[in-house]
């Protein structure tokens, strides 16, 4: 059953094959299902998730839900409908709650399993729309959801020489969106090393590059390819 009517079918026959993680930035769950449920505010997601671990679905997963806004991810747009939206009752400040991460790690297989989607589908909303979104955030446990198969994250603490040019390749190829240098790499590292400063070095480097691998053997391209 649809709760929340902030919703409509899936343009030009697309289907899932993204994930977008987001948080509320409420001071509670009421208020954020209050909002997500709104007509005025012309916002929703497929799920909802408190921090007592329960889950509200919001959406059929068959419809598109409004959760995405302006952005893109491996150079296409309309990302409402090509994803699942989940949000999780966080104000973006504290840790996320243990019952929480619990339910979105019991949550995630069934989706993905449903949709065929991979571990390199699943990003964050600062992912595919980097300068506008921050959320899920830095306090958001990426590592944990990799160790599930259910993300990716670097296997490998190795750098690579600092390259530029590779860097933009390998950063596109992964699915970031086209950026100015500087904003491209924020958005990468709140992804993969939060809280380095500095330009770009040879860690950034090899991150991505591994990264980009992994995109491009699930979707079986060479890495760059879709960006060539």
């Amino acid at each position: 059953m649809t709760l929340s009517p902030n919703s409509g079918p899936r343009r030009d026959g697309l289907k899932p094959e993204l994930v977008v993680i987001h948080y509320t930035a409420m001071a509670d769950c009421a208020a954020a299902l209050r909002a997500l449920c709104d007509p005025a505010r012309e916002v929703s997601a497929h799920y909802l998730i408190r921090r007592d671990g329960q889950v509200v679905a919001l959406v059929d997963e068959a419809l598109r839900a409004w959760h995405a806004g302006a952005g893109e991810w491996a150079g296409r747009g309309d990302v409402n409908s090509r994803s699942i939206g989940i949000e999780l009752d966080n104000d973006g400040a504290a840790p996320f709650a243990a019952p929480l991460m619990d339910a979105l790690e019991g949550l995630l297989p069934g989706i993905m399993a449903r949709w065929a989607i991979a571990p390199h589908g699943v990003i964050g909303h600062s992912c595919m729309a980097p300068g506008r979104k921050i959320d899920p955030g830095p306090r958001f446990d990426w590592q944990r959801l990799a160790r599930q198969g259910l993300a990716l994250w670097p296997g490998s603490q190795a750098a690579l020489p600092r390259d530029a040019a590779r860097f933009r390749t390998d950063a596109l190829a992964y699915g970031f969106p086209d950026l100015d240098d500087a904003l491209l790499l924020r958005a990468m590292r709140l992804r993969f090393r939060h809280g380095t400063e500095g330009p770009l070095d040879g860690r950034d480097c090899a991150i991505m590059a591994e990264m980009a691998a992994k995109a491009s053997s699930a979707s079986g391209l060479e890495p760059g390819a879709a960006h060539a």
